[in-house]
């Protein structure tokens, strides 16, 4: 055999032995290639169930108002009763307050129309309603000339009638600003007590969680997330009343004009007629 057909012979064994190689490694390779892919298809399977449970633990959040009172002393309970207190006592005062601006309202109005039309100051206030302030302060601006007499006397009877109508219009104007008070507290102080029981409370946790050990962030955000309502509610107590206070006492100046110029028409005719007599 020529030297020329052994080196052919020779290519065409290494072809070949190339051929069975790529033969024998592609079967490995696409078995090492898919078996990444088979972990990637099966993972899902099993990652699912851990996601939902996961999730269905976060929604079910251990931390809140509920959590908060089971787990309060004596002094965090106190502080929530108080802010319970202050709401309903500060809309029970706005929303009595509102009713009783209503009625004067109404009341001016009828007075307006009743009172003047009448042939004597006596016969105006008889139509009247008992609890309106107009028939108060007419039947003190009656009274006043009435009683002046005795010791009375020396003192004129302009300043006297005055006296007396002023008298009756300060005690309508103390009788509207009473709850108003109570509001201006409640709005100033609520913040600072929904405040000192977030102190309370970030004490106590943070007392608890040196004693355990543990400053993970579930030991961590709980409790201090818990005491953080103390001021959200200080809050929420606190922003109605000032509302409330600064509308009610708008709302009463409305209501002490109509009664001072109904005073003031009264205070005239009471002097005429007293002239006439």
């Amino acid at each position: 055999m020529s030297r020329s057909s052994r080196s052919s012979l020779a290519l065409w064994g290494a072809a070949l032995l190339l051929c069975l190689a790529g033969v024998l490694w592609a079967p490995a390779a696409v078995a090492q290639s898919s078996a990444p892919d088979a972990a990637v298809a099966a993972a899902p399977v099993t990652a699912v169930p851990a996601v939902a449970a996961s999730a269905v633990e976060a929604l079910d959040n251990p931390y809140g108002l509920e959590a908060l009172w089971r787990g309060s002393d004596a002094v965090a309970k106190a502080v929530l009763l108080i802010l319970v207190v202050m709401s309903m006592g500060s809309w029970y005062i706005m929303i009595v307050k509102l009713i009783e601006q209503t009625k004067i309202s109404r009341q001016a109005k009828v007075a307006s129309k009743a009172f003047w039309d009448a042939g004597s100051v006596r016969q105006g206030a008889d139509r009247l309603e008992a609890s309106s302030p107009f028939r108060f302060i007419a039947e003190a601006g009656i009274e006043a000339t009435k009683k002046h007499h005795g010791l009375l006397e020396h003192v004129d009877l302009n300043s006297w009638v005055t006296m007396g109508i002023q008298r009756a219009i300060d005690r309508v104007q103390s009788r509207l600003q009473d709850g108003l008070a109570f509001l201006a507290t409640v709005g100033s102080t609520a913040p600072f007590v929904g405040l000192f029981g977030t102190v309370w409370g970030i004490y106590h946790a943070l007392t608890a969680i040196g004693v355990a050990g543990q400053a993970s962030i579930d030991k961590v955000a709980g409790p201090v997330g818990e005491a953080l309502i103390m001021t959200a509610i200080g809050l929420a107590v606190a922003v109605p009343a000032v509302l409330g206070y600064n509308w009610l006492v708008r709302r009463n100046k409305g209501c002490m004009d109509e009664v001072r110029a109904f005073g003031s028409d009264l205070y005239a005719v009471l002097l005429a007629t007293s002239k006439k007599a």
